[in-house]
């Protein structure tokens, strides 16, 4: 197993957040597009700013490595036709994949035909211009009924609305990693929460992101069934090593 690429190693503080300047941060963004190109991972994951850096970076450097970019981040409350200018915008810079955040809190207040059609739209953008949609649900909000609703809703839109052999091309993934959790819970990832995800988004790929810290738990994911794995420990995970990192 080439555990790289199943790899989204991931940046995506801003210089605030980071309690670095810009220009700081910025190296901070380049080392790590640097460094996924180097260890050969599937994808960098960086804001939507950063993309045309990163496009520029990986053409030079004649690499393959995707670049992974979030849209309405972290929040995902903003209406549709702001996920549409940041998704076409995101394109235009050279990003390989959209990871939109849903609207959870629509949907936690009921609004299910609100996340239909976004779901609906901004996958058919995404699909249109060949890149990989994934749409976030941000399992830390939600309760386990409401992670079983949000998975199987999403997929039964792409399922009445998109051909099979697109279906590989739209995930569901867990978490922004932004989410601020109450009594230090997990705010990403977890083995129950990714054992719902995949018994219902199903045909649906499954990305697994915040939380994923060594080796072994990246193991463990991919074999419960995971294709993807968002991780600013991708490095320690593909040495083997320990890490500090939260995300």
């Amino acid at each position: 197993m080439n555990i790289k690429q199943y790899l989204d190693s991931t940046y995506l503080k801003t210089a605030s957040q980071a309690g670095l300047s810009e220009t700081e941060n910025n190296i901070v963004v380049r080392n790590a597009i640097a460094e996924a190109i180097s260890y050969g991972f599937k994808l960098i994951m960086i804001r939507p700013d950063k993309v045309a850096l990163a496009k520029e970076m990986i053409t030079k450097a004649n690499s393959s490595l995707l670049i992974g970019t979030v849209i309405d981040f972290p929040k995902g409350t903003s209406a549709i036709e702001i996920k549409i200018k940041e998704a076409n915008e995101a394109i235009a810079d050279g990003a390989d994949d959209l990871d939109f955040v849903c609207n959870y809190q629509a949907f936690k207040n009921g609004d299910v035909q609100l996340i239909k059609q976004e779901v609906l739209i901004a996958t058919q953008i995404g699909l249109a211009n060949n890149k990989t949609v994934k749409w976030i649900i941000e399992v830390a909000a939600l309760n386990e009924k409401e992670i079983i609703q949000l998975s199987s809703l999403i997929k039964n839109v792409v399922i009445s609305n998109f051909k099979e052999e697109d279906y590989t091309s739209v995930f569901v993934k867990s978490s922004t990693g932004f989410y601020k959790t109450q009594n230090n819970l997990p705010n990403g990832a977890t083995i129950p929460t990714t054992i719902m995800m995949l018994e219902n988004a199903s045909p649906l790929p499954i990305k697994a992101a915040g939380g994923v810290k060594t080796y072994e738990e990246a193991i463990e994911m991919i074999r419960l069934g995971v294709k993807r794995i968002g991780t600013s420990s991708a490095k320690a995970i593909a040495k083997g090593e320990n890490t500090t990192n939260k995300y």
